[in-house]
């Protein structure tokens, strides 16, 4: 009786992983499905749209490779139209319906905060490629733009250091990303000494188009007989009247210089940037980085597009990073499946398009030189300056009270994206942090 009984229980373990087997082969069949999230009507779809035809090219130049582990890449296009909520929806669409192994997607701090919840739910994997503000860690997201100490504070050294700036200009669009940022930003400054009274902060709607006084009380704030700068996080196609009207005020660079974290190649497309030329940008790409990987990239992006007049940007090197990490991530792990990949994927480094190469942290941002470029009137930057060497995003601002003392580490055994070094504790203070 005791032989049979361990005969059965054999025979059950045996359809047990025959079953499980089979049921995993399943799962690896077929197409491994990429969701791409973003906006190609609306206020963002000025930036928003390339993103999507970057991804596209990525994917169709993997198939024409042969796919990945020996399977099809298959797109699932969805817009959400700049409408904050629709992004949640649309997220929980692909995930829940079309069943994608990972989304590539987003601008808007505003959108990702409304996907957050989605694919925590529902396990997902997002890739967000678009400088934010920080005070963020999340186990199902992969941060591939700058985090503050990637972009705003940089500049910010640049502009006291290098330009002799003492009075500043901190004009955003009204969301949580230049919020949050000129929070970060305020603290730093005043860290260094500048005074209230030397610091204008200004906020504006999506797509706002009437900069007159706006432009005028920069221009009066400017004139005080200190060097003053506009540190810029306007978004979207905001950009293109916020310009036209410095020029129609007559500020130039040398007078006022603005320094743009949110405008690249493909905003300058579309404005006469001859009277912009000397105004500044702090990226972590530019087109005009002079490299073979780079040109190769342009080259692909032009084939693609069919447009010789076709620019390359920042968010797109993020996309390009991005989707090669995840790549060889899944290759690492022999599957797109999610926690598998997400184990996979630290450590992971690829080429970026600057010449180096970018690497996925543990509290999954990558590392990334940081380029300040003047614009030019052919509508490209010149690099003016750059990190000697790759800077690790950072989560958790160094400069805010409720963050200074909070890590994100995604690995075992911590796996926390808010670890506090003082308590040493998981959770808490990052809510009130992010808040």
């Amino acid at each position: 009786m005791k032989i049979k009984k361990q005969i059965k229980a054999g025979l059950s373990a045996l359809a047990l992983s025959i079953s499980v087997s089979v049921t995993a082969s399943a799962a690896d069949e077929g197409p491994i499905k990429v969701g791409i999230l973003h906006s190609l009507s609306g206020t963002m779809a000025i930036s928003e749209s390339t993103l999507k035809d970057t991804m596209l090219m990525l994917i169709e130049k993997q198939n024409e490779e042969g796919g990945l582990l020996g399977r099809e890449l298959e797109p699932v296009v969805v817009d959400p139209a700049s409408n904050w909520p629709l992004f949640a929806e649309k997220a929980r669409e692909l995930l829940a319906k079309d069943k994608v192994d990972v989304i590539f997607g987003n601008w808007t701090s505003v959108s990702r905060k409304s996907v957050l919840p989605v694919v925590e739910e529902l396990n997902g994997l997002l890739f967000y490629p678009v400088q934010y503000e920080g005070e963020e860690s999340s186990e199902n997201v992969f941060y591939t733009g700058a985090a503050p100490n990637q972009q705003a504070i940089p500049a910010v050294d640049y502009l006291m250091n290098e330009v002799g700036v003492e009075r500043w200009v901190l004009a955003g669009t009204d969301y949580v990303y230049p919020r949050t940022t000129n929070k970060i930003l305020d603290a730093y400054l005043k860290d260094h000494g500048v005074a209230d009274a030397d610091i204008m902060i200004n906020y504006t709607p999506f797509g706002h188009s009437n900069w007159q006084s706006i432009v005028s009380d920069i221009k009066a704030f400017g004139s005080q007989g200190k060097k003053t700068a506009v540190v810029s996080t306007i978004n979207g196609d905001a950009n293109v009247p916020f310009y036209r009207e410095l020029a129609n005020q007559g500020i130039k660079a040398e007078d006022i210089p603005v320094v743009a974290f949110s405008v690249g190649e493909q905003e300058l497309s579309g404005i006469d940037t001859g009277p912009l030329v000397g105004h500044l940008a702090a990226w972590n790409y530019f087109m005009s980085v002079d490299t073979d990987v780079n040109y190769d990239f342009i080259d692909q992006w032009i084939d693609y597009t069919g447009n010789e007049e076709a620019v390359t940007n920042d968010p797109m090197e993020a996309h390009y990073i991005g989707f090669n990490m995840w790549k060889e991530a899944v290759k690492k792990a022999g599957t797109a499946d999610v926690d598998a990949v997400k184990d996979a994927i630290i450590g992971v480094s690829v080429p970026n398009l600057t010449g180096g190469y970018a690497t996925m942290m543990p509290n999954h941002h990558i590392t990334k030189p940081v380029l300040i470029g003047e614009i030019q009137d052919n509508g490209q930057f010149s690099v003016v300056w750059q990190t000697p060497s790759t800077v690790a995003g950072d989560a958790w601002s160094d400069f805010l009270p409720g963050s200074k003392d909070l890590i994100s580490d995604w690995r075992k055994p911590l796996k926390c994206g808010n670890y506090n070094v003082v308590t040493k504790s998981c959770g808490g203070a990052a809510e009130e942090a992010a808040e």
